[in-house]
């Protein structure tokens, strides 16, 4: 048997009924028919998607010795399983135009995984899988809370999110040492923010830097602020305190300052 390696952030998923329900977070939203897999390590959540005939199935793993394992027990998969780095490969020239991704994640790279798929938010319609319990709430946290976050607005600007379920560190060998839990991401109606995208992430980054303080401090140093009218009680909230909405606002405020000054 394959033994987790550290240096690749392995924890096998032994659990099977909570390999069973990351598959079942499948929906078929978005109408794609591929799913990509990443670290599929032993397959204990391959079994489960392998089952889903509505799906094809792709594999992707970075360590050889779990290649080698899957090749013997998987042999069904032998053309769909790729040898490499899911931070490294082309997905839309591998998989096209529409494909889901799933997976038990490698928490040191978890983060990584879900800016990728918002990279190809055009190409995925919905993300499944096992997530660091702390990465899950702060990706599917909402204003006000305190996991709410850089991660969570810039997601959910194009996905829905969701929280499955929870699961406990013995479902896992080696365990972790902290709790995990199963997320699902749907692509939302917007098509493209109605804001410069790139100054949308530079104020959403900007103002999370220094998340205690208000808009009104954190934001003072930014470009188009000297033109803003910042007396409102608006720029007295905290950056947690708004909602995707908010930010896009904010975004266009400070595009029609820096336009008109």
């Amino acid at each position: 048997m394959i033994k987790p390696k550290k240096s690749l952030g392995q924890h096998f998923l032994i659990d099977m009924s909570a390999a069973e329900g990351v598959a079942n977070g499948l929906t078929g939203f978005g109408g794609y028919k591929k799913v990509l897999e990443v670290g599929p390590g032993t397959g204990v959540l391959t079994q489960y998607l392998l089952q889903k005939q509505e799906f094809e199935t792709t594999l992707v793993e970075l360590d050889r010795e779990s290649v080698a394992y899957l090749k013997i027990h998987f042999p069904q998969v032998k053309d769909r399983l790729i040898e490499g780095d899911f931070l490294h490969l082309n997905w839309p020239e591998l998989m096209g135009d529409c494909f889901a991704i799933i997976g038990n994640y490698p928490y040191n790279i978890s983060s990584q995984i879900l800016f990728s798929a918002l990279d190809m938010k055009d190409r995925v319609p919905e993300v499944v899988g096992m997530f660091q319990k702390e990465v899950a709430d702060r990706v599917c946290a909402g204003p006000g809370s305190k996991t709410y976050g850089i991660i969570s607005i810039l997601l959910q600007a194009f996905y829905t999110t969701e929280y499955l379920f929870t699961v406990e560190p013995h479902a896992f060998n080696p365990p972790p040492k902290v709790r995990s839990a199963v997320i699902r991401l749907q692509r939302n109606k917007v098509k493209e923010l109605p804001c410069d995208e790139k100054l949308f992430i530079q104020i959403v980054k900007t103002a999370f830097n220094q998340r205690r303080k208000t808009l009104r401090n954190t934001l003072k140093k930014f470009d188009g602020h000297q033109h803003i009218d910042t007396s409102s009680d608006f720029w007295g909230l905290r950056p947690e305190q708004l909602s995707v909405e908010q930010f896009i606002n904010l975004t266009l405020e400070f595009q029609a300052a820096r336009a008109g000054s």
